[in-house]
């Protein structure tokens, strides 16, 4: 049976994998020939990805607030307009790597699967064994996220055994109806904001798809809001 690569995909899941990676090599190192030194590196590249995966959180969350902030000052109503975000918080950096964290890490994990010292028990403490992986097309159901970048709404999706996402769109209308077939997640919608000062609810609904047709079932609903 095909297992899974044992990477995870996304950014967010790279994170977590990496850091439990680091934190459990330690304890089996010197069986697959794996120095001192070498687990030292992965923990340093494990802090730095994990601080720059927060700062960009904190950033992306800041960004929201002053494009609200800003929107109430060119069309807000009231007498205040209230105290001015905070900018982001984000503690003292880590040690600088060098870039290619996880070409390192990937490279390093065939080393310790090629190991005579390596067997599936620490490549499952390790996490470097991919889940079994049975693909039904007629179960494939995408699970849809949406936030906002510059105003506009970004589609969040995994690609997983697809060959592309196909996207239909609600503007209001209360009818859905087809936005774009995206490759690459995730898909940002630069369709043009409402007129300043209005706000609307665009709907979204995605299928996946495989070759040329469509597979699976159609994704759950999401909804953002927008505003000029």
């Amino acid at each position: 049976m095909a297992k899974k690569y044992w990477l995870p995909r996304t950014d967010s899941a790279k994170r977590d994998w990496l850091n439990a990676f680091a934190g459990e090599l330690g304890n089996h190192a010197p069986t697959v020939g794996v120095t001192a030194a070498e687990v030292a590196a992965v923990q340093a590249d494990a802090a730095f990805f994990d601080y720059l995966m927060g700062a960009q959180q904190a950033f992306g969350n800041a960004a929201q607030q002053w494009t609200s902030y800003k929107n109430k000052a060119r069309n807000g109503t009231g007498t205040s307009m209230g105290p001015m975000p905070a900018a982001p918080t984000l503690g003292t950096p880590p040690a600088a790597i060098a870039p290619g964290i996880f070409t390192r890490i990937t490279k390093l994990v065939v080393r310790i699967k090629a190991h005579p010292g390596y067997t599936e028990s620490i490549g499952q403490a390790l996490d470097i064994i991919g889940a079994e992986q049975v693909v039904d097309p007629a179960a494939m159901k995408p699970n849809l996220a949406t936030t906002l970048q510059a105003g506009h709404p970004a589609i969040g999706w995994e690609k997983g055994d697809a060959d592309a996402l196909e996207i239909w769109v609600d503007r209001g209308s209360g009818t859905f109806v087809s936005l774009a077939i995206d490759t690459v997640p995730d898909y940002l919608d630069t369709y043009p904001l409402p007129a300043p000062g209005q706000t609307a609810l665009w709907r979204y609904k995605a299928i996946y798809r495989i070759g040329d047709e469509q597979v699976g079932q159609w994704s759950d609903v999401v909804s953002q809001a927008v505003t000029g």
